[in-house]
């Protein structure tokens, strides 16, 4: 269970959020500018809030006196961008800071349930919009994240490869089955990915919905 509970002072309002997420998948939804990336920006050790507590069953993350870096939380990010490697081909960007003692079956069947090991030698300009959001999210999860961020991560896409990347996240949930927090602005995308909805206001939590 991942538990959130923060206050952060931003420029036009202030952040308070608390909520938990157990193995199910979580809409953050709600305008531009209503705290969603500042929440999973928290959870992912890149932004540190004033007060509160984040902790992922007994690994406490963040309180008023400890701080767990980034590097040791297990959390998987896949940003809006991809923030793919352009000088790195598709096999490298995925095996980025992962020594190669530690290349296992778990990245295998990564690649076998996103089908992309025909992309294997292939740079990010070489390859479609739809086949780089396959690429990052098996490097989010090659790493066999604890706990999986999404950040609107379909939204520069066209409505089919959109759709098919759609049923791509629901597929490596069902095989994953660890927290997703997705951010997006698309309703009809939120219903259909996640378990709950909570909707988002000036860093305050209005409503959560259960799909």
């Amino acid at each position: 269970m991942l538990d959130v509970q923060i206050k952060k002072q931003l420029f036009h309002y202030d952040l308070e959020v608390d909520f938990s997420v157990g193995n199910e998948k979580v809409i953050l939804f709600g305008p531009s500018g209503s705290g969603k990336t500042t929440i999973l920006d928290s959870i992912a050790g890149l932004n540190k809030p004033d007060s509160g507590k984040i902790c992922l069953g007994n690994n406490l993350f963040f309180d008023q006196k400890q701080w767990m870096p980034t590097r040791v939380r297990n959390v998987g990010y896949l940003f809006q961008d991809y923030a793919l490697f352009p000088h790195m081909t598709v096999e490298k960007n995925i095996y980025y800071g992962i020594r190669k003692k530690e290349q296992n079956s778990a990245i295998e069947k990564i690649l076998d349930v996103l089908r992309i090991h025909h992309l294997w030698t292939k740079f990010p300009h070489q390859i479609s919009g739809g086949e780089k959001q396959r690429v990052a999210l098996a490097r989010a999860l090659a790493t066999e994240p604890s706990v999986l961020l999404l950040d609107e991560p379909l939204s520069a896409l066209d409505k089919q490869t959109r759709t098919e990347c759609q049923d791509e996240i629901l597929r490596i949930h069902e095989f994953w089955k660890i927290p997703f927090i997705i951010v997006t602005h698309d309703m009809d995308e939120a219903e259909k990915l996640g378990n709950k909805i909570i909707f988002l206001e000036e860093g305050k939590i209005i409503k959560t919905t259960t799909v």
